[in-house]
Protein backbone atom coordinates (compact mmCIF):
# COMPACT_ATOMS: atom_id res chain seq x y z
CA UNK A 1 0.00 0.00 0.00
CA UNK A 2 1.60 3.20 -1.04
CA UNK A 3 1.17 5.93 2.05
CA UNK A 4 -0.21 9.22 0.57
CA UNK A 5 -1.08 12.60 2.41
CA UNK A 6 -4.77 11.49 1.66
CA UNK A 7 -4.16 7.96 2.93
CA UNK A 8 -6.28 7.93 6.56
CA UNK A 9 -4.24 8.37 10.13
CA UNK A 10 -6.18 4.93 10.61
CA UNK A 11 -4.89 3.13 7.26
CA UNK A 12 -1.03 4.16 7.94
CA UNK A 13 -1.65 2.88 11.31
CA UNK A 14 -2.76 -0.45 9.91
CA UNK A 15 -0.28 -0.48 6.95
CA UNK A 16 3.05 0.07 9.79
CA UNK A 17 1.45 -2.37 12.27
CA UNK A 18 1.71 -4.63 9.14
CA UNK A 19 4.79 -3.54 7.92
CA UNK A 20 6.75 -3.80 11.44
CA UNK A 21 5.18 -7.50 12.10
CA UNK A 22 7.18 -8.77 8.62
CA UNK A 23 10.31 -6.88 10.19
CA UNK A 24 9.98 -8.54 13.32
CA UNK A 25 9.23 -12.17 12.10
CA UNK A 26 12.07 -11.25 9.32
CA UNK A 27 14.79 -10.54 12.50
CA UNK A 28 13.56 -13.79 13.88
CA UNK A 29 11.86 -12.09 17.07
CA UNK A 30 8.60 -13.86 18.50
CA UNK A 31 6.48 -11.18 20.16
CA UNK A 32 7.43 -12.35 23.74
CA UNK A 33 10.78 -11.81 22.81
CA UNK A 34 10.71 -8.02 20.85
CA UNK A 35 8.54 -7.23 23.88
CA UNK A 36 10.97 -8.19 26.51
CA UNK A 37 13.82 -6.68 24.24
CA UNK A 38 12.25 -3.83 24.16
CA UNK A 39 10.84 -3.19 27.49
CA UNK A 40 6.94 -3.20 26.63
CA UNK A 41 4.49 -5.70 27.81
CA UNK A 42 3.53 -8.21 25.20
CA UNK A 43 -0.20 -7.12 25.43
CA UNK A 44 1.03 -3.98 24.36
CA UNK A 45 3.40 -5.31 21.13
CA UNK A 46 0.04 -7.37 20.20
CA UNK A 47 -1.63 -3.91 20.41
CA UNK A 48 0.27 -2.45 17.99
CA UNK A 49 1.08 -5.13 15.38
CA UNK A 50 -3.13 -5.08 15.14
CA UNK A 51 -2.88 -1.54 14.60
CA UNK A 52 -4.71 -0.32 17.64
CA UNK A 53 -1.40 1.42 19.36
CA UNK A 54 -0.44 4.41 18.33
CA UNK A 55 2.26 5.88 21.33
CA UNK A 56 5.53 7.35 19.97
CA UNK A 57 7.42 6.45 22.42
CA UNK A 58 6.54 2.88 22.29
CA UNK A 59 7.11 2.55 18.54
CA UNK A 60 10.77 4.33 19.29
CA UNK A 61 11.08 1.30 21.91
CA UNK A 62 10.71 -1.00 19.41
CA UNK A 63 13.14 0.45 16.63
CA UNK A 64 15.57 0.45 19.05
CA UNK A 65 15.06 -3.07 19.98
CA UNK A 66 15.31 -4.16 16.10
CA UNK A 67 18.24 -2.04 15.92
CA UNK A 68 16.34 0.33 13.43
CA UNK A 69 16.57 3.83 15.13
CA UNK A 70 18.39 5.26 11.70
CA UNK A 71 15.10 4.88 10.09
CA UNK A 72 13.52 7.51 12.05
CA UNK A 73 16.24 10.37 10.81
CA UNK A 74 14.79 8.82 7.04
CA UNK A 75 11.59 9.68 8.40
CA UNK A 76 12.55 12.69 9.77
CA UNK A 77 15.37 13.34 8.62
CA UNK A 78 17.59 16.60 11.00
CA UNK A 79 18.11 18.68 8.19
CA UNK A 80 15.20 19.15 5.51
CA UNK A 81 15.12 21.17 2.60
CA UNK A 82 12.14 21.26 -0.30
CA UNK A 83 13.64 20.30 -3.76
CA UNK A 84 12.60 23.75 -4.63
CA UNK A 85 14.64 25.13 -1.80
CA UNK A 86 17.58 23.61 -3.29
CA UNK A 87 17.24 24.80 -6.66
CA UNK A 88 16.85 28.36 -5.28
CA UNK A 89 19.58 27.78 -3.45
CA UNK A 90 21.65 26.39 -6.52
CA UNK A 91 20.23 29.77 -8.68
CA UNK A 92 21.92 32.11 -5.66
CA UNK A 93 24.97 30.08 -5.51
CA UNK A 94 25.61 30.61 -9.54
CA UNK A 95 24.24 34.47 -9.10
CA UNK A 96 27.18 35.22 -6.97
CA UNK A 97 29.69 33.11 -8.96
CA UNK A 98 29.38 35.39 -11.94
CA UNK A 99 29.85 38.73 -10.26
CA UNK A 100 32.73 40.98 -11.64
CA UNK A 101 34.97 40.44 -9.50
CA UNK A 102 34.73 36.44 -10.41
CA UNK A 103 37.29 36.59 -12.91
CA UNK A 104 34.85 35.99 -16.06
CA UNK A 105 34.92 38.22 -18.76
CA UNK A 106 32.26 38.09 -21.35
CA UNK A 107 33.84 40.55 -24.36
CA UNK A 108 31.14 43.41 -24.01
CA UNK A 109 33.33 45.12 -20.97
CA UNK A 110 33.77 48.85 -21.60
Amino acid sequence: MKITKFTPETEILQEFAKRFAIIRKAQGFSQTELAKEAGIGVATLRRIESGRDSQLETWLKLLKALDMAPAIDTLLPEKFNSPMVEVLAGKRRKRTNLSPSSGIVWGDEA
